[in-house]
């Protein structure tokens, strides 16, 4: 039954179908089913929806069709996520968002939620987050952890004009910055002095634990 109930939340949402993945996400807490697995086969279907965009099998309205059905299915198992992962134990603070210019959301979406549901407490900034703003929320919300997505190469290089912000403001030091997105290479990461690159959402939160030294 659990198997049926995975392979069904996946295709939900290769069918861009927000019912039936709010359906199976809402049939899967009352089966039993792990919500990080049931996450992990919604995950399964953005992830071969995103390979399919990069081929122009499918097109962007089809891939917010498909967030729109992710997200609905998530609304109902993040917090049981979150419940098992409380435990008593102060989540750690990250803010993430797409860089300015940059409008894409559903692999930032998918990466904030893959957090989430590891513990971190993710404070999601949006899309188009200009590198004053990404300072501004981290002091804010008491952010040590900067995760910085973009999905054009156009403005893959406001990643670099954010770290770039933070060396001239003599903050960099405060902060673990993470790059990700379609876009990025570990060379890239590399060359603009990041502290880290996450190649998809499970990556990005081992890594998050590792340079925080999280269990």
């Amino acid at each position: 039954m659990a198997e049926n109930i995975l392979a069904g939340l996946k295709q939900s949402i290769l069918d861009f179908d927000e019912d039936v993945a709010l359906e199976l996400a809402k049939k899967s807490l009352a089966e039993g089913v792990d919500p990080v697995e049931a996450v992990g086969a919604l995950a399964e279907g953005l992830n071969e929806l995103g390979e399919k965009f990069e081929r122009m099998e499918v097109f962007l309205p089809e891939i917010m069709l498909a967030s729109d059905a992710f997200k609905n299915a998530l609304s109902v198992l993040e917090p049981e996520i979150k419940k098992k992962n409380s435990e008593g134990k102060k989540a750690i603070p990250i803010v993430i968002g797409t860089v300015q210019g940059d409008i894409h959301q559903v692999g930032k979406d998918m990466v904030a939620t893959f957090l989430a549901t590891a513990g971190f407490e993710v404070y999601d900034l949006g899309v188009d987050v200009a590198p004053s703003r990404f300072l501004e929320e981290a002091r804010r919300l008491g952010a040590k952890v900067i995760a910085a997505a973009s999905l054009m190469s156009t403005t893959r290089p406001v990643q670099k004009d954010l770290i770039e912000f933070l060396e001239a403001k003599g903050v960099r030091d405060e902060f673990i910055v993470l790059v990700g997105g379609g876009v990025v290479t570990q060379d890239w990461a590399n060359e603009i002095k990041a502290d880290g690159y996450g190649q998809d959402a499970i990556a990005t939160v081992e890594l998050a634990k590792k340079l925080l030294h999280v269990a």
